[in-house]
């Protein structure tokens, strides 16, 4: 498989999963400072120039963070990153797209990149104050899931990997985090899987 990414984006969540299922992977980065997501060559992969972008080893590509990280529970079932039965799948898939619907294009597209909207700064602050306060709702609902828990669903899982990236846009965007999204935030540093994606991103 190929992966491709870009630092400092939700592609770290996928990284991580691959880390998680131990299969093959090869990382090949996506400039974002250079434009390369806008290039001929990778949209030729991508043609909606975003990642996390997956190449399987059949050669199809697969793009958008939930249709990823399903595949790769599904496909590598040993990982554990997928309830087994129906109900728990959906109710993963409906928190998944919750955190990538919601909290992250709702909520972080207007903290990280207001001047893609506008180019008035006094309406870019206004901006990023609306997704401050729909991350703030956000944070409360999933502190909320997570309870007293390791991890959202119970069991380690694909939802866990879409958490992380937005906890850690929280620490680098000074967001506050509810304690045990904090806390959850450590144990997930903690895990070898994240510990490999991070040292593979620099």
């Amino acid at each position: 498989m190929k992966f491709f990414y870009a630092p400092g984006t939700c592609s770290i969540g996928i990284h991580l999963l691959l880390e998680e299922i131990g299969a093959p992977y090869e990382s090949i980065k996506v400039d974002f400072r250079a434009k390369e997501q806008f290039s001929e060559k990778f949209r030729a992969l991508n043609p909606k120039g975003k990642v996390p972008t997956l190449v399987r080893d059949d050669g199809s590509v697969l793009t958008e963070f939930q249709a990823i990280a399903f595949w790769l529970a599904r496909a590598y079932p040993k990982a554990g990153l997928l309830a087994e039965d129906l109900e728990g799948q959906t109710r993963t898939m409906e928190l998944l797209d919750f955190m990538v619907a919601s909290v992250h294009m709702r909520g972080f597209t207007f903290i990280l990149v207001p001047m893609k909207f506008t180019p008035t700064e006094a309406a870019q602050q206004e901006l990023t104050a609306h997704g401050r306060s729909v991350v703030a709702d956000g944070f409360d609902r999933l502190a909320s899931t997570l309870g007293d828990k390791d991890w959202l669903m119970g069991n380690f899982s694909i939802a866990d990997a879409a958490l992380f990236y937005l906890t850690t846009w929280a620490k680098a965007k000074d967001v506050a985090l509810p304690a045990t999204l904090a806390a959850f935030h450590e144990r997930m540093l903690a895990r070898p899987s994240v510990q490999r994606a991070l040292k593979i991103i620099g």
